[in-house]
């Protein structure tokens, strides 16, 4: 029967659990983790291809590394190949499942929730590898050579006894190769610039493309998500109008005209390329004749208050609407 060395004491594993015991290769993980994390969020730092270098990693590899870790934890478990393969495996399965995890929870499928998620994901999977490590015999326990791997590979591209020829090789190979990561990096930083284009959108109150009000009270203030997705490659100060109207249709004409348009709230916001601006804003009614919410965006310059009714519409960049009953008013949804 093949007998197994006995578990550590408490004391041992809690030891093998401290900072200065910690892996090399789930030190690489929870510093990564954060790294990444302060790379989006630092000014300056979230604007240079520093956040790409260090995002890219973060979504294909270190959760599946850190999940692989957990799941593994013993040094005769997997190989090393299975190792790294589960680790880009898993890394693409489990972005997608946090993401479907937070579609059903308040937060949403959000910048700021994603990031959150997987971050203390990737964290408690390392956390869980490493006590499940410290739980081993340390002779049975996983770890990466870093030194030996190092000292292996230079062995391999210049071998004792090489001439010249054979190390210039050496030499160009691995400059060709840090050529090759560097040509990749910069495609994914400075990526092709492409279409040029501005997303506006409105949500409901819960955040999602539902709920939107319906029936406004007179006087009362109601209250919309507006979005502002940039994809024009340059920072714009865009403008945005909420309007109330009264429209008539003609049905013989099968036109509708603006009896009356009214300004309820207005503001302007700068948001960087390839940025969301996402806030609630609020307005109220005071026409009760009125059947339509109208939201105008305007990039860059906002025309004059003698630019009105049709042909204001007609200058927005965009242009959202919402047809409403407002209650306290003969007004009609249509």
């Amino acid at each position: 029967m093949d007998e197994r060395p006995p578990l550590p004491p408490l004391g041992e594993t809690l030891l093998a659990f401290s900072p200065a015991e910690t892996p090399r290769d789930l030190v690489v993980v929870y510093a990564w983790t954060i790294l990444s994390a302060l790379s989006i969020y630092l000014p300056v730092v979230n604007e240079s291809p520093i956040r790409v270098v260090l995002a890219l990693p973060m979504v294909l590899f270190f959760p599946g590394y850190a999940l692989v870790a957990a799941l593994f934890p013993g040094r005769g478990d997997i190989d090393g190949i299975e190792r790294l393969a589960l680790s880009f495996g898993l890394s693409i399965a489990v972005v997608p499942l946090i993401g479907l995890v937070l579609n059903y929870t308040p937060f949403g499928i959000r910048f700021d929730p994603v990031v959150i998620s997987l971050s203390l994901f990737t964290l408690g999977m390392a956390a869980a590898a490493q006590v499940r490590r410290a739980q081993l015999p340390p002779g049975e326990r996983f770890f990466v050579p870093f030194r030996e791997m190092a000292g292996e590979s230079l062995r391999e591209l210049f071998p004792a006894g090489a001439s010249r020829i054979d190390q210039a090789l050496s030499l160009l190979l691995i400059a060709a190769v840090v050529a090759a990561v560097a040509a990749t990096v910069y495609v994914i930083v400075v990526p092709r610039e492409g279409e040029k284009f501005t997303e506006f959108y409105i949500l409901g109150k819960e955040g999602k493309a539902s709920g939107y009000p319906a029936e406004l009270v007179l006087s009362q203030p109601e209250s919309v998500i507006i979005g502002i997705g940039n994809h024009e490659y340059r920072n714009v100060t865009y403008f945005v109008e909420i309007l109330l109207l009264d429209n008539q249709f003609d049905p013989e004409t099968n036109t509708s005209s603006i009896l009356s348009m009214e300004r309820m709230a207005s503001f302007s916001v700068t948001v960087p390329h390839n940025t969301t601006y996402e806030q609630r804003h609020s307005f109220t009614p005071e026409n009760g004749r009125a059947n339509q919410v109208k939201f105008l965006l305007f990039k860059d310059t906002l025309p004059s208050d003698s630019v009105w009714g049709q042909d204001r519409i007609n200058a927005s960049y965009r242009d959202l609407h919402l047809w409403v009953r407002v209650k306290g008013g003969p007004g009609i949804s249509r």
